[in-house]
């Protein structure tokens, strides 16, 4: 019954604080979108996370930009990103995705971005434990935490990869069905042009036997 209780613990000790915003937006042409995240304290671990789930060619501008008008990263016509990064000052983070490259094309954007703060408590123990049992159980928590990570990325990636390819089907679709209405209105046309072709074939014949 203990063991539990000393994991729930260690778990809970070692989880950072975050603050984190999911969102997806619809993005509009023609269109630019800014959202914000509030740093607290020096150094905090901002993570930010974006991909273009549908519109155009699955790409956008984006530009990150600190509490005094700092740029600190961007980028032009980028599917996907997968960001941390260090707020060295205290204030509000601007994080903007651009969509005036597009002048009737509107995108899906998946993004989130979150506040992570570091800092950690003591480990409980169990009594009579030593630290080196302690320092073990800390490295397997560490390992699992970053396996949980990778797995949340990897869901992201696949989660991204079947929306682009579930709208490529839809377009693929939309195209088969626009060329065999050309197709058909083509026979259609084709088939109208020989009757009259035939119909004044036959009928020049009879003027010239009258």
């Amino acid at each position: 019954m203990q063991l539990p209780l000393i994991l729930c613990g260690l778990v809970a000790s070692l989880a950072a604080h975050v603050s984190a915003t999911a969102l997806t937006y619809k993005l509009q042409p023609n269109e630019r979108a800014c959202f914000y995240a509030a740093s607290t304290k020096p150094n905090e671990k901002i993570a930010f996370y974006f991909a273009v789930q549908s519109g155009g060619s699955f790409d956008v501008d984006y530009v990150v930009t600190g509490p005094h008008g700092k740029g600190i990263m961007e980028g032009e016509k980028e599917r996907q990103g997968d960001f941390v990064f260090t707020a060295q000052e205290v204030g509000e983070y601007s994080f903007c995705f651009n969509n005036e490259m597009s002048t009737y094309s509107e995108k899906f954007v998946d993004f989130e971005i979150a506040v992570e703060n570091e800092a950690k408590v003591n480990l409980p123990s169990k009594p009579g434990t030593s630290p080196e049992q302690t320092s073990a159980l800390e490295e397997s928590l560490f390992k699992i935490s970053g396996q949980l990570s990778t797995i949340t990325r990897n869901q992201k990636y696949f989660r991204t990869r079947e929306n682009r390819n579930f709208s490529t089907v839809r377009s693929t679709e939309s195209r088969i069905v626009n060329f065999s209405l050309v197709q058909i209105a083509l026979v259609i046309c084709m088939g109208a042009l020989q009757v009259f072709v035939v119909r004044f074939f036959f009928q020049g014949a009879r003027k010239g036997y009258v």
